[in-house]
């Protein structure tokens, strides 16, 4: 399938590793020119780059973090300076929460959780308002959230998001909403289109140890999948590519799930 990626410029956030790494090098495996937004590991950025080049396409690295809006814009300009265009956002990068023990009470939380709360929706709804008069001018453009599963159900024997998770998956949810206003909007435009992927839980190279360490978890997530196993992050990162691509024309508003099915 042609997707229509060679010469597109595309942001990625949090393209330094873990998720985002696999996104950014799927992308540049098909000939797109990918900036990499990256928060504090210029070396992994730098990593992130030299996959790109050995998959063929060109790499930019810039730093990037969420909840700092002069970073937002002087990534948008960086692209501009170097490509003169933005084809491509997709909001990767989060704010950690660490998850709370279940014997914790939520309304107990004395950390920072309304500042992360903020930078986990502001971070993306800053980026697209950057992108958006560019995309309109064009009259195309791709936009695709990364959530959670959380959103909607929990990693544990839970229906309606994890224990610990409650401050996280709020900021996630509102991407749902964010995104299905915003598609309605720039639809008007041209052939902009903006989604949400949704992984469940997702192997990555950065979270094996804890996956080894969770108690379980990962298995018991696996089991409730129809391929019975945890989907990897390079699965995931098909999904946000074929969203992003000039192959997609009719999904447009949607919240898309890569789970494997569980």
């Amino acid at each position: 399938m042609e997707l229509g990626l060679n010469g597109r410029t595309v942001l990625v956030t949090g393209a330094s590793g873990g998720m985002g790494r696999e996104i950014a090098t799927a992308f540049g495996a098909e000939g797109a020119a990918v900036v990499i937004g990256y928060r504090s590991r210029p070396e992994d950025a730098a990593h992130t780059a030299g996959l790109i080049e050995a998959a063929g396409g060109r790499a930019l690295t810039a730093p990037y973090g969420l909840g700092e809006p002069d970073t937002a814009r002087s990534l948008v300009d960086a692209a501009l300076h170097w490509t003169g265009r933005v084809d491509v956002l997709v909001n990767n990068a989060f704010r950690p929460f660490g998850f709370r023990p279940p014997g914790d009470r939520f309304e107990e939380v004395g950390d920072d959780w309304q500042g992360k709360l903020r930078d986990n929706i502001e971070g993306a709804v800053e980026l697209t308002r950057l992108v958006a008069p560019l995309m309109r001018e064009r009259g195309w453009g791709r936009i695709v959230h990364l959530s959670s599963s959380l959103v909607t159900e929990g990693v544990l024997e839970t229906d309606a998001g994890r224990i610990g998770a409650e401050y996280y998956a709020a900021a996630k949810a509102a991407l749902h909403g964010f995104s299905r206003s915003t598609a309605f909007s720039l639809g008007r435009d041209g052939d902009i289109l903006s989604n949400v992927v949704v992984p469940g839980l997702t192997r990555t190279f950065r979270n094996e140890e804890r996956m080894a360490n969770s108690f379980g978890v990962a298995e018991r997530y696996a089991a409730r999948a129809p391929l019975g196993r945890l989907l990897d992050a390079a699965e995931v990162a098909r999904v946000v590519l074929f969203l992003a691509s000039a192959a997609n024309t009719a999904i447009t508003g949607q919240s898309i799930t890569a789970s494997g099915g569980a």
